[in-house]
Order: structure tokens, then C-alpha cells, then sequence
């Protein structure tokens, strides 16, 4: 197989990428980018350059369409053009049937790169225990064909050989490589060794998190492997190995270990200098990417200013994630635009966005008792360091028992909602904290919801909103990577004059879900199938 590696500055590199944020800018010359570039929950960043144009793939969980493709001309503005695929299976888990579900699973951590005129994504899934690798000649509009097979391999990073031959690389401590089959049907058998038998040792024998996220670069003729490792006391560790060889030996060392900001690679631009993209844990808005210059220094790449991440970049400034990123939504076209993303695999005949023109309209077809098993709920990524989402619901033909609104999806959730009971109905405020306790716990208390403020209505058209404060605190230290994560609930019935209701909800990221918090649109019902709910509007804007 004869394949031709992107370019990047000198040299050839081979790149496997992770990230998804950000807005298309404008031509801007005005420099003075600041970090990070996304202030929204873009985890598992693979990143690439083909000529004047980056791009970046992105960790979705359990979202669906999957793995986000993002662009971007300058570093610094980022808009998401395609995904990868719109679902890969159709199990119990990922239909949230027979009350499972793959919350805090899906795809992760994926790997993108440019090769003989061809894009590929792989990424891997713990539901379907599978890896995937996707292939397209047009990344923004193509089809992508798809591969897939045994085993699911965590956090890998693929390298295209200049001899035609394709590896996978991945681990956790001990990083191994395997020869993928020409076809891309599977793994050559007897193929995998050991590569680096404690990738972690760099940063110390103590270790909580061993060596993982593999990414692979080819620089002028040598190899670096990117990993991210958490010493124990410590935070969240670059460690770079390099070697001569593809497979070794290979020498590492820290390379940067500042603020937890960790995990993945190298990228260059198109007048020669460097930078690494990395993300940081951020509290409730997520896993957020920053852009952090790179030296060499005899051969070893050399990250932060003075082993800092730094505040300012020389980029252009971003222009926000609006609508890039995340944006509002009239709903007047045929599809909601490309920004949205179905928790789970959606149940495409209950949704419609030409039954009743520039409405999308949620229908139910079963009974729920827990907001979080609902079906075909719409969401998108909140943002920092503070927004507002916003909705008008007209509830005229839900059904005995419907609740439909503006939710927070987290394993810490909130929403404001309509709800029928008995006839009439009422404007609700529920989470699933501990009844009376405005703080969280742990583990989430997934089966529990509490309406802690409930007001009767005889409204049928009636707006939501919720206000998120993701605003660093001023003495960081004092509660790590966090911020405030707070979120307020409101309501009106005249889209001008809003009402709070309920209490603040206290956000936090935790792992049963492994994402930031997400604006989330949704209808279930509790007691009858058959009603609907029809959305105006999705309103979304930075909050002063």
C-alpha cells in the first residue's frame, strides 16, 4: 500500500488528535488568544493540519452522532463540521431500553490523520467491545466507510509506516503496538509486543493513573509518544517518550506538569513554530482544551513558557464558541443543526421537524419513571465562563403524565418543566439531589428525582431558561480545577418577564456520565404514550 503522510513543517508526522470546540473565524490578524481556547467540555483531543487547515476530533461518550470533526484555520476558532458516524449499534444500552444504559461509556478517545489523500478517525467502544476505523476523501461533506473489530482498543493511536504498513498503539503503564490488517478487517494475528514495558515511570514509581492516551508523532525521522500520567499527591503528567525506531528503544521523560492540563500532542503551523493541545479537568463544564507553545530543545520538545501554561497566546483572538460550537436553534430547517447531539441512539420516527413547520416536536411511545431513561432528548454542550440557555414549549398536546422542558444533563441533573397530573398541569423544578440538600453527593442517586418546587399554570405556551456559572473561584486552590458550577432555573409565561423556581443546582463532573453538563431538550412520558411536545426555539448566549 503506498501511502503519502500529511506534511507538518519539515517534517512528516504522523498525528493522532483529540479535541472539538471552537468557532470558524473570519480572516483576523489581531493577536492575543487566550487559554483555554475552548472554555467547553472537548475532551480526548486528536489533532492534524492538512495545508492551511487544522483539524480536530473529539470525544461524545454517549452521544450520538459520534465523534465530532472540527476545523479551524488559526488554532484559536474551531467550528464542528461532520461527525463520524450517526450511531454504531443498536444494543439495549445504547437504546436506553429494559432500563440500561451507556452512560459514562461510548466511544472515546479518538485518533485522526490524513494519509494518501484520505482522512481516517478510529475510536473504540466498550458497549459493542469493538475498535472502529473511518474513512472518507471529503472530511466535511464525504461518506465515511466504516471498519470495525475485536478487540476494543482503549485510548490507541494508529501510525501509518512510510513501507505501506499500519499500527495501533494504546495501553495503560505497559504501551503495546499491534500491525492492523491491510483492509482494516481487524489485527494481524501473533502481531502485538511490548513497546514500553512503564511508561509512567517518568513521573514516579507512586502512580494513580498509569500511562494512557497514546499519540504518536514522526518528526524528523524520530518517534515521540505522548502519554498523560497522574502521580499520586501530584496532578495530571505529559510524559513524551522518543526513539529512532518505531519500535524502540525508547527514551522519556516530563514534559510539562502544570494545573492537571494533560493528554495530547504535537501540532505545527504553517510558517514552522509549535504547540501542544491538551485539556484540563474544569469541574461541571467539562474536559477544556488548551493550546500550549513548544521549543525544541536537542531534539526533545520543550512545552509551556517557563513550564507554565500560559494565559495569552500569539494567536488570533477567538471570536466565541458561538456558533461554532454551540449555537441557537429556530428549528426551521429539515435536521437541527449540526451542534446537536441525541443522548443515546434517537427513535427517528418520534421526532419531527416539519409536522408543524419551524417546531421541533418530541413525541412519547412508552412510559419512563426517570428523566435520565427518556428517549430522544436533544442536547449541546454549555459553556464558560457563563451562559444561558433558553426555550418556548408549547405543551397543548401532551398527554396525562407527560413532563416536558429544559434539562441539565449530568449524573447531577436539573430541569424546568411542564408537567401534567390529573388534568392539569403545573411548572416544576426537579433534580436529583438529596431531598433538601443543595450539595453533591456520590455516588449520583440515579433512580431519585425531586420536584422541589412545583407552581399550577394554565398556560400552554410556556418558556425556560437556565443560567450556568462555570467562573473560576478566586482562590483556586481551595477547590482544585472547579469552579463556581452553579445553575439557576427560571421560567415565564410572556418569554419577557422570567420567574426562578426551584433551588440552585450545584453542579459537579463525575464519572457515571464522564461529560461536562448539557443543555438537554426532552419530552417522556410517566402514565400515557402518545402526546407530544413542540419546541419553538433553543436560545443560547453568553450571560454577563
Amino acid at each position: 500500500m503506498n501511502y503519502t503522510i500529511c506534511k507538518i513543517s519539515l517534517a512528516s508526522a504522523i498525528i493522532c488528535f483529540a479535541g472539538c470546540t471552537g468557532k470558524t473565524a473570519p480572516e483576523a490578524t489581531e493577536l492575543g488568544c487566550t487559554n483555554p481556547v475552548i472554555w467547553a467540555d472537548v475532551p480526548d483531543m486528536s489533532m492534524m493540519r492538512v495545508g492551511d487547515t487544522y483539524y480536530m476530533s473529539s470525544t461524545t461518550m454517549h452521544m450520538n452522532p459520534g465523534v465530532p470533526i472540527m476545523k479551524s484555520k488559526d488554532l484559536s476558532n474551531w467550528e464542528i463540521v461532520s461527525y463520524a458516524y450517526d450511531i454504531l449499534g443498536n444494543q439495549d444500552e445504547t437504546m436506553l431500553i429494559n432500563g440500561k444504559n451507556t452512560y459514562g461509556k461510548g466511544s472515546w478517545a479518538s485518533c485522526i490523520r490524513y494519509v494518501g489523500g484520505k482522512f481516517f478517525v478510529s475510536t473504540f467502544d466498550q458497549v459493542t467491545a469493538k475498535t472502529y476505523i473511518f474513512t472518507t476523501d471529503n472530511i466535511e461533506s464525504g461518506k465515511w466507510e466504516r471498519h470495525e473489530f475485536e478487540p476494543s482498543c482503549h485510548d490507541h493511536t494508529i501510525v501509518f509506516e512510510d513501507d505501506g504498513h499500519v499500527y495501533m498503539i494504546n495501553g495503560n503503564g505497559k504501551i503495546s503496538i499491534r500491525e492492523i490488517e491491510p483492509d482494516f478487517s481487524g489485527i494481524k494475528p501473533e502481531s502485538e509486543q511490548v513497546l514500553i514495558e512503564n511508561a509512567g515511570l517518568p513521573a514516579g514509581e507512586n502512580l494513580m493513573l498509569g500511562a494512557e492516551g497514546s499519540q504518536m508523532f514522526k518528526i524528523n525521522g524520530k518517534y515521540y509518544l505522548f502519554n498523560i500520567c497522574w502521580p499520586r499527591g501530584g496532578v495530571r503528567t505529559v510524559i513524551c517518550h522518543r526513539a529512532d525506531s518505531l519500535f524502540g528503544p525508547y527514551e522519556g521523560r516530563v514534559v510539562l506538569q502544570d494545573k492537571g492540563i494533560a493528554q495530547g500532542g504535537l501540532i505545527d503551523t504553517p510558517d514552522g513554530k509549535w504547540y501542544a493541545y491538551l485539556f484540563g479537568d474544569r469541574g461541571a463544564v467539562g474536559r477544556i482544551p488548551y493550546i500550549v507553545p513548544v521549543t525544541w530543545e536537542n531534539e526533545w520538545p520543550v512545552l509551556g513558557v517557563n513550564g507554565q501554561v500560559p494565559d495569552t497566546l500569539d494567536l488570533p483572538k477567538s471570536k466565541g464558541l458561538i456558533p461554532g460550537i454551540v449555537d441557537s436553534d429556530e428549528f426551521d430547517g429539515d435536521r437541527p443543526k449540526i451542534v446537536w447531539q441525541w443522548n443515546h441512539n434517537p427513535v427517528n420516527d418520534l421526532w419531527s421537524l416539519t409536522e408543524r413547520k419551524g417546531f421541533l416536536r418530541l413525541r412519547t411511545d412508552r412510559t419512563d419513571t426517570l428523566f435520565t431513561q427518556s428517549r430522544n432528548m436533544l442536547t449541546q454542550r454549555t459553556f464558560g465562563p457563563k451562559c444561558t440557555g433558553s426555550i418556548s414549549l408549547d405543551a397543548s398536546n401532551m398527554k396525562d403524565g407527560d413532563v416536558a422542558g429544559l434539562a441539565l444533563l449530568a449524573g447531577k441533573f436539573g430541569f424546568a418543566a411542564i408537567s401534567c397530573e390529573n388534568g392539569k398541569k403545573s411548572i416544576v423544578m426537579v433534580n436529583n439531589l438529596p431531598e433538601g440538600d443543595a450539595t453533591p453527593s456520590w455516588p449520583p442517586k440515579r433512580g431519585v428525582q425531586h420536584v422541589v418546587e412545583s407552581v399550577p399554570t394554565d398556560a400552554n405556551v410556556v418558556y425556560f431558561k437556565a443560567d450556568c456559572d462555570f467562573s473560576r473561584v478566586a482562590d483556586e486552590s481551595a477547590i482544585g480545577s472547579h469552579g463556581i458550577d452553579k445553575a439557576v432555573f427560571f421560567y415565564s409565561l410572556d418569554g419577557t418577564t422570567w420567574t426562578s423556581i426551584g433551588d440552585t443546582l450545584q453542579m459537579s463532573y463525575s464519572l457515571d456520565h464522564f461529560m461536562g453538563q448539557r443543555y438537554a431538550l426532552f419530552n417522556y412520558s410517566t402514565k400515557e404514550p402518545g402526546g407530544y411536545a413542540d419546541f419553538d426555539w433553543y436560545r443560547t448566549s453568553y450571560t454577563e
